[in-house]
């Protein structure tokens, strides 16, 4: 069984090459959030499955938790950089329509 736990786990690193592909070539910082996030989330299953073969699994299972929580947690942290630091043309549009109706009725005022 330990045989099965340990080509399991090969496969899963085999499976994060393409992960590690799409963050270096990654056209967009997008790309590039999403492969680590599936790195972060293949390595808890594998952190679950060295637990298996080591004969431990309660205490890998409280390390995947914790790497997981951590990995979501620096998810959502790039999400919202990457939401601020991206200015958005919808918005650009809406202030500059606030920007001509205020320029618009000062004048008319002053007029």
């Amino acid at each position: 069984m330990t045989t099965f736990y340990i080509i399991t786990g090969v496969l899963l690193l085999l499976l994060m090459v393409p992960a590690v592909v799409r963050i270096v070539k990654g056209p967009t910082a997008i790309d590039r959030t999403v492969g680590v996030n599936v790195i972060g989330t293949k390595t808890a299953v594998l952190l679950v499955i060295i637990g298996m073969i080591f004969k431990r699994v309660d205490m890998f299972v409280d390390f995947a938790l914790a790497y997981g929580l951590l990995n979501f947690i620096g998810s959502i942290a790039a999400a919202r950089y990457l939401h601020r630091s991206k200015e958005s043309p919808v918005g650009d549009r809406e202030r500059d329509a606030k920007e001509a109706i205020q320029g618009a009725s000062g004048e008319e005022a002053r007029g």
